[in-house]
């Protein structure tokens, strides 16, 4: 692949020329001093238009990046500190008291980031100072195991760079929230190439008119850096810088300030005084973070930013579960677990804790049923044309466990979907008749699926008797797994009926059609106690539906139910302990969130930056 006439291989050689020569030459340090003597003119030349100044500093910035990138690749912490504190007065050598530039360029951009008016000719340098904080703390990307000491945590949790850390905070959300696209390729402010460009300007021009496009590094060229659906280059970078701060391990000797400030930053109409003992703390319109964080739901980060907000920020969450247009920020969560083939695995299981978390809330769980939806497009299974917002949950998360048991057979999704269902069950409130007839057609599947297991059980003891050499499957394990998840479906219909009863005609009606089903599990010892109350809704009704006569039809079934639930006595139903199911993130969650930040920025516009053969953090699912 060549680019202005400079080739890929050629490109990569000039990199380790830097590598092998920056020790004698001190040229990095130079380029360094160069950008950070621009950047302190760099507001006052996008107020004045000065376009060739900020296209000047520009090129310097992205040659440094590409540097630093091939630095964080092949050398230590040791060794990348010696890179950045050349002393000039005695070419080679160093010393305590030379100048630390990494420190001082790391404090550079992130006051670039914060400080510097968002522009159409300064977008492409605030991408730029974004995108090379993400190549600085890509340390993490070169090693197996997660960095807890760091040259990222020296910079970034003391010193000079920590005054910055709210503020920084503060911008990368509102660059996600704005989701400003990149300027009109007409619009660029690089001067079109001549034949004797050189690389520098070859480059630079490159980027101008695509971001990351300019070539490819290791491998990953088959797969276009900015995607279509990527409107906001520099909302996307924002976002995975954010994340990428909120993860970083805590210092040895401090908390990690940017996720203390991602933890506490309020609302602006919040005027409460924010408590002495919250560090890095500021107000951000909830309004607009609430409406980005709806439209944005189908790439990974974002549903990877709601879920870390939800959990994380008590001030969000709050609001959000205040807000009566919830459907604007479920029905997107909805639709990842729709799709759930199409999503890979860590996505799913963003979407499906998001719904856990809000299921926690009794508010939550009463409001759902009350939004009405019409004509939901993407559900295929049967036309919808009118349901509430609660039963199309149900349905959705109803169908995941379907495909989980059919597909992947995760005992992790099947948990969290069921604990899902079990906080909602006590306010479900006018279901859908698909919605009722799913919840008990899941139970059939669970049933046929216990029996076969039963059988399978009881074959192979009596083959064992015969043959005492063959090793018997574990059997019982299976049975005991899918009795728990049997179990939990009763007390989710149970909880339903002992709670809300009178508001689910449809629920008690497809129990009616399905009576067969629960006969088996009357007497079974791990079901009786809550097979007591299914037990005498369903005789009470039937009772009332033998004495109507014979050939009812669909309507006249469902007018006797409701007639039949204000006579039934509620004295007779028995008391369970109410169903509720909190989220519980895992004891060491950096082993799965770190990896999971990085492959979205391996896979994202930065990921041309790095070579697949370097990577060994880089784990996750690709798809």
């Amino acid at each position: 692949m060549t680019h202005s006439g400079i080739s890929f291989s050629r490109f990569l050689s000039l990199h380790q020329l830097a590598v092998e020569n920056n020790p004698r030459t001190g040229n990095l340090g130079a380029l360094i001093k160069v950008f950070l003597s621009r950047t302190k003119e760099l507001k006052l030349s996008a107020e004045c238009q000065n376009h060739i100044f900020i296209w000047q500093t520009h090129n310097a910035l992205f040659i440094i990046c590409c540097l630093l990138k091939v630095f964080m690749c092949e050398m230590s912490d040791e060794e990348l500190q010696l890179h950045f504190t050349y002393e000039e007065k005695s070419p080679g050598s160093y010393g305590s008291d030379s100048e630390d530039l990494l420190e001082e360029l790391l404090c550079c951009l992130m006051q670039l980031i914060t400080d510097i008016p968002l522009l159409d000719i300064t977008y492409e340098i605030s991408v730029e100072a974004i995108s090379t904080m993400v190549v600085f703390l890509s340390c993490q990307l070169f090693h197996k195991e997660i960095l807890r000491q760091s040259i990222s945590h020296k910079y970034l949790m003391q010193g000079p760079c920590l005054p910055y850390t709210s503020k920084l905070v503060k911008t990368l959300l509102y660059n996600f929230i704005r989701q400003e696209k990149p300027p009109p390729p007409g619009a660029h402010i690089y001067p079109q190439q001549s034949d004797g460009g050189g690389l520098l300007y070859g480059l630079a021009s490159g980027v101008a008119t695509g971001l990351w496009t300019v070539f490819t590094l290791g491998g990953v060229g088959s797969k276009a850096a900015v995607s279509p659906e990527l409107s906001s280059p520099l909302a996307n970078q924002s976002l995975l810088l954010l994340l990428v701060l909120a993860n970083l391990t805590d210092a040895p000797d401090a908390p990690n300030p940017y996720r203390q400030a991602i933890m506490s930053f309020k609302n602006t109409q919040d005027s409460s005084p924010f408590p002495s003992s919250i560090p890095h703390a500021f107000q951000i319109n909830f309004n607009s973070l609430y409406t980005a964080l709806c439209e944005q739901q189908t790439s990974d980060q974002a549903t990877l930013l709601l879920y870390t907000l939800l959990h994380q920020n008590s001030n969000v969450r709050t609001y959000m579960l205040a807000r009566t247009d919830m459907e604007n920020l479920v029905l997107p969560i909805l639709e990842i677990l729709y799709h759930v083939e199409e999503r890979n695995s860590h996505h799913v299981y963003m979407a499906l804790i998001i719904l856990l978390i809000l299921t926690e809330d009794d508010g939550f769980n009463r409001s759902i049923h009350e939004v009405i939806l019409k004509n939901i497009t993407w559900y295929s299974e049967r036309v919808l044309t009118e349901i509430s917002l609660g039963s199309l949950l149900i349905l959705v998360v109803i169908r995941t466990i379907q495909y989980n048991m059919t597909r992947t057979r995760d005992k992790y999704l099947h948990t969290n979907c069921l604990a899902a269902l079990a906080n909602m069950s006590a306010q479900f409130r006018s279901l859908h008749q698909y919605a009722a007839q799913r919840i008990i057609s899941l139970f059939s599947l669970l049933s046929k699926k216990h029996n076969k297991v039963l059988e399978q059980a009881t074959q192979s003891l009596r083959g064992s008797l015969s043959s005492n050499d063959v090793p018997l499957p574990d059997y019982a394990q299976d049975l005991n797994v899918i009795e728990e998840v049997i179990r939990m479906m009763l007390e989710i219909i149970n909880s339903c009926l002992t709670n809300s009863l009178h508001h689910n005609p449809n629920l008690v009606y497809a129990l009616l059609y399905k009576r067969d089903l629960f006969e088996q599990f009357r007497t079974h010892p791990s079901f009786q106690d809550i097979m007591q109350n299914i037990d005498l809704v369903i005789t009470f009704f039937s009772s009332r539906l033998l004495q109507a006569g014979a050939e009812l039809s669909v309507e006249r079934v469902l007018e006797i139910i409701k007639q039949g639930v204000v006579a039934l006595p509620k004295d007779r139903l028995k008391k369970f302990p109410e169903l509720k199911f909190k989220y519980v993130e895992e004891e060491q969650p950096e082993e799965f969130f770190i990896p999971y930040v990085w492959s979205l920025v391996y896979n994202s516009a930065v990921g041309l930056y790095w070579n697949p053969q370097d990577v060994q953090l880089f784990t996750m699912d690709s798809d």
